[in-house]
């Protein structure tokens, strides 16, 4: 058997035994919806809107562009999105510092972040935190992010939007166990995570022991793939590529999402591309024809 029919079957297999019936001749009808991030438009967002429909995603992921150029008027973007048959997922709102002279700032930031997405029809604020410079962090860094995060979430819960950890590399959450920490010092009603996957298998984790571990806190998943170490870039190096091209073990861990019955979004993310489109295109095939997926 083929290594791409092999891993067809066994995400199948999975999926159908969690309930979700393939129809005849199709892919496994799956409660999981794909989006596709447009951070490799650089800011290009109405082309990435074009194309990412165009591709066949349901979903997008938007960053502080989109509001620069649509925050005077959010509702043009939700028609915008909705004319292409596109949710808007999620908004990367950006970063939580531990500095305390930039609490305030911080709130304020996310909050109108907040507001923007609730206007323009979004789904989900994202943010990532700070580690700190030049040292360890300690237990005090962890138990301020936490308050942060739930502050932050619990405002952003006020207005409808639920809040989401990015673990992401060279931030507090970085290490499987850190971005334990960071969670476990945040209230669970206000903060879920927003796991990726790659970034969570370059820091030592197993991707799918966390979909497991945090199956009641998954908010919604960046998909990803890594290489690491890079051909000639040195031990310590890695970057993140289309699916099926890097190590991240992509049948386990939407096998462990159909086991723990994930019903949500999950956001194809790639940082670079100098072919956003065809990156994408790359993506949804190995989703389709190598997973067995529908997209």
């Amino acid at each position: 058997m083929k290594r791409r029919q092999f891993m067809q079957g066994t995400v199948a297999a999975t999926l159908a035994l969690r309930g979700w019936p393939a129809p005849a001749g199709k892919a496994p009808a799956s409660p999981i919806r794909f989006g596709y991030a447009a951070l490799t438009w650089g800011g290009n967002d109405p082309q990435a809107i074009d194309d990412i429909s165009e591709l066949g995603f349901r979903g997008i992921q938007l960053r502080a562009s989109a509001v620069a150029r649509w925050g005077g008027n959010p509702q043009e973007l939700r028609d915008f999105l909705a004319a292409r048959g596109l949710t808007l997922v999620a908004l990367s709102s950006g970063l939580v510092r531990l500095d305390p002279a930039g609490e305030a700032d911080d709130l304020a930031l996310h909050l109108r972040h907040a507001r923007f997405l609730r206007d323009a029809g979004g789904l989900y604020l994202q943010v990532v935190d700070q580690r700190p410079a030049g040292r360890d962090p300690t237990s005090d860094d962890f138990r301020r992010m936490g308050r942060l995060l739930t502050e932050i979430g619990r405002r952003t819960a006020d207005l409808g939007i639920p809040l989401g950890y990015h673990n992401h590399m060279g931030n507090l959450g970085q290490a499987p166990e850190e971005v334990h920490q960071v969670l476990e010092s945040a209230d669970p009603r206000f903060l879920k995570l927003e796991l990726d996957i790659a970034h969570y298998r370059q820091a030592g984790g197993d991707p799918a022991q966390a979909v497991r571990r945090y199956a009641d806190r998954l908010l919604f998943l960046h998909i990803k793939d890594l290489e690491s170490p890079v051909p000639g870039g040195g031990a310590a190096s890695y970057r993140f590529v289309e699916l099926g091209r890097g190590m991240v073990n992509l049948p386990a861990v939407f096998a462990a999402l159909a086991e723990v019955s994930f019903q949500g979004w999950a956001v194809v993310e790639l940082d670079r591309s100098e072919s956003p489109k065809a990156s994408g295109a790359i993506s949804r095939k190995y989703l389709v024809e190598t997973l067995g997926l529908e997209v």
